[in-house]
């Protein structure tokens, strides 16, 4: 008997010096991280332009961060759902993670420290925004390249005004004994997209779309994976596939990761364009904060595609 083959995510190189838009290797890379986003869902992204002293003081700052008292870090609440601490959940005793949203402004790093830290941590708050900033980078051009492989261009400028970035910072536990290894339970992100990136300890599980299940090795220090949310999946009037993912913990070292979340403050719809024969239209134009807190109701959170019951045609 032959073993079976699992297929693998795509690996797009975007430290390229020649990845500029208008150019044979950008407008390449376009049709590559669509075709990527609409088999599965996601990709891994090289990008060897990540400097290596920010990667060490992120994953030193997270540290820190993690070993401070839990009753610190419960302390890391906001009104908008999704976005404040989670942990000591008895299902899940490997995972804690907490959010700070509006990444991208150093205000908002500063307020985040301020609650964990009374006396400030300057370091902290630098360090964990100049990351934001270079995720929010990647991210802005990544979905450019979508816009533009679709030949929607034109609404780009006025998604990305739309855009605010949550920054969630994660730690998943080594299990001991023989505690369960699950890190974090299936699901689809609701976001636009999401940048990931980890301390080198794999652990992230895609399913992909025939229900096969594919182990991420992103170990590179320079590596991230991008992956479609629920709402890109909606924009794109199911062109797109938000895929499930899960995290499962092997081995006696922690795993620590940054996933960068894109969310829109408006209203999101599908594109003319993108309505045809082929593609009838699938979804009603939506609030995006609004998908979020329907996902924290009892039928958002039953649902077997949230969205879908949230606004599917």
């Amino acid at each position: 008997m032959g073993c079976e083959i699992l297929p693998k995510i795509p690996v797009l190189d975007f430290s390229k010096k020649d990845l500029e838009p208008g150019t044979i290797s950008w407008l390449k890379t376009c049709n590559e991280v669509r075709q990527a986003l609409e088999e599965y869902g996601c990709f891994i992204m090289k990008y060897n332009n990540f400097p290596s002293k920010l990667r060490f003081e992120v994953f030193d700052c997270l540290k820190d961060l993690f070993d401070l008292p839990t009753e610190t870090k419960m302390k890391n609440r906001y009104e908008k759902p999704l976005s404040g601490y989670v942990g000591q959940i008895l299902e899940l005793p490997l995972h804690e993670s907490m959010g700070i949203d509006d990444a991208t402004s150093l205000q908002a790093t500063e307020n985040f420290a301020n609650v964990m830290w009374p006396q400030g941590n300057d370091h902290f708050s630098k360090t964990v925004h100049a990351y934001a900033q270079l995720a929010a980078e990647l991210d802005q051009m990544v979905t450019r390249m979508v816009f533009e492989s679709y030949g929607l261009e034109k609404y780009c400028d006025s998604y990305t005004k739309s855009i605010t970035y949550l920054l969630r910072i994660l730690k998943n536990r080594a299990p001991k004994g023989d505690e369960p290894n699950l890190g974090f339970v299936t699901h689809t992100d609701k976001s636009f997209t999401t940048i990931l990136h980890q301390n080198q300890i794999n652990g992230l599980e895609i399913d992909t779309t025939d229900g096969q299940k594919i182990n991420i090795d992103f170990s590179s220090p320079s590596s991230f994976v991008v992956i479609a949310g629920d709402a890109f999946m909606a924009w794109s009037n199911d062109r797109i596939h938000s895929p499930s993912h899960r995290v499962i913990m092997k081995g006696e070292v922690d795993r620590y990761s940054l996933a960068l979340f894109s969310f829109s403050n408006g209203m999101v719809q599908v594109p003319d364009e993108l309505v045809d024969e082929e593609h009838p239209l699938q979804y009603k134009p939506f609030e995006h904060l609004g998908l979020l807190r329907f996902f924290r109701t009892d039928e958002g959170y039953k649902a077997k595609c949230p969205i879908k019951a949230y606004c599917g045609v």
